[in-house]
């Protein structure tokens, strides 16, 4: 198995989930203003105040910060909500649902709110009324591969995708609803319908940032980066600060072997967005490229402690502790992943292997059976490959 670079489907959402030079390098002097100095802009400065802690390797002490600025600023949307952001990625899944909660009561009509909590309840298994959040959080969120796993995880994925289908057909100007079906077929690893699906929405909307950086991920699957990168720099034309759009050109330029140009992109994403995984696993791929796997390794993990939802950076860490020989560290990381992804084929495989590894055949067996499973194709191939396998091969140490 590869190592993943990380592509992003959302273009518009802080919550959602990043990496080349250290993060302390990156990210500048702290310079604290009074919030009443700029009563204007004191609701983005604290961000930025917070952001700024978070590239320094501070995460408490921005939720502290942020905390204080929310409670003495009670009309501050935006600062609450990345407060429930940052709960959310500490772990504390009970104040992160109670802030969006609170800002829900305000407004019930914030998706990006409604988004936010919807991933609460799905990192916690709630799965209707997950369900139901993404729901409302559409159109315009990043919302359909979280709606795709979950329907996956109820067993209805086939209804769902037929229901969205027969939308798109009854509205066929609608870029909301093509863009939307675009998603579901990236979510399910058929990047050539997702094209079609993307390209009509772009027919009705062509400053569409969701179709112009799905579209985009999608043929970077399908491994054309002339194309993806033509439609990420279109995205960027709209939006120069879109997160998405530039990490994933940073993944298109890796594709054209052009490691420096990459590095530059992932380093503006991270600067702009450090508390986001994705240009951080990035940085981790671009060091393992260069054959540096400890210096990986330590990107990876700090993926881990910035967001530990995203699956990438257990993967890759999988990756590396595996190709060492590290099979104890590996299985500590993937049964992490496990436990943050446990939908994810790939995180099931590798620790398969590492079981295997370990004399612990039954273990990798079960993992094998699951990966099986995976809604990628190529995953779902070399696990039943290295299922039929291992189940051949004799036993070589005890169970």
């Amino acid at each position: 198995m590869t190592r993943r670079l990380v592509f992003l489907l959302a273009a518009l959402v802080l919550a959602c989930t990043v990496p080349a030079l250290p993060v302390a390098a990156v990210a500048g002097e702290t310079i604290l203003v009074p919030n009443d100095a700029f009563p204007a802009l004191g609701q983005e400065q604290a961000i930025t105040e917070a952001r700024q802690r978070i590239a320094a390797g501070d995460m408490d002490g921005a939720v502290k910060q942020l905390s204080d600025y929310v409670a003495g600023h009670p009309d501050a949307t935006d600062a609450a909500r990345f407060l429930g952001d940052l709960y959310y990625r500490q772990g504390h899944f009970d104040r992160a649902e109670a802030v969006y909660k609170q800002l829900l009561a305000k407004n019930p009509r914030d998706k990006e709110t409604h988004n936010r909590l919807g991933v609460v309840y799905a990192t916690q298994n709630n799965v209707d009324d997950a369900i139901a959040q993404f729901q409302d959080a559409l159109p315009g969120t990043d919302s359909i591969r979280d709606l795709v796993l979950l329907h996956l995880r109820k067993g209805d994925l086939p209804q769902y995708e037929a229901q969205m289908q027969r939308a798109a057909a009854d509205n066929p100007n609608d870029s909301d609803i093509q863009e939307e079906v675009g998603e579901i077929y990236e979510a399910i690893h058929r990047p050539v319908d997702a094209i079609t699906y993307f390209q009509r929405a772009l027919d009705s909307n062509p400053k569409s940032i969701a179709a112009l950086n799905g579209i985009g991920m999608s043929f970077l699957d399908e491994r054309d980066h002339v194309s993806a990168t033509r439609y990420l720099h279109q995205c960027l034309d709209i939006d120069v600060t879109n997160y998405a759009c530039i990490d994933n050109l940073g993944v298109a330029n890796i594709q054209a072997n052009l490691f420096g140009p990459a590095n530059e992109e992932f380093t503006r994403a991270h600067r702009l967005e450090p508390e986001r995984p994705e240009a951080i696993v990035n940085f981790g791929y671009l060091a393992d490229t260069h054959g540096d796997w400890k210096r990986a390794v330590t990107y990876y993990v700090q993926a881990i402690a910035v967001d530990p939802y995203v699956p990438e950076s257990y993967v890759n860490l999988g990756i590396d502790y595996e190709h060492n020989g590290l099979y104890p560290l590996a299985q500590a990381a993937l049964l992490k992943g496990v436990a943050a992804a446990p939908w994810d084929g790939r995180v099931r495989y590798l620790l398969a292997k590492a079981y295997a590894a370990q004399g612990q055949k039954t273990l990798a067996l079960a993992q094998l059976k699951i990966a099986e499973a995976s809604l990628d194709p190529d995953v779902a191939e070399i696990a039943k490959e290295e299922l039929a396998r291992l189940t051949a091969a004799p036993s070589t140490a005890p169970q």
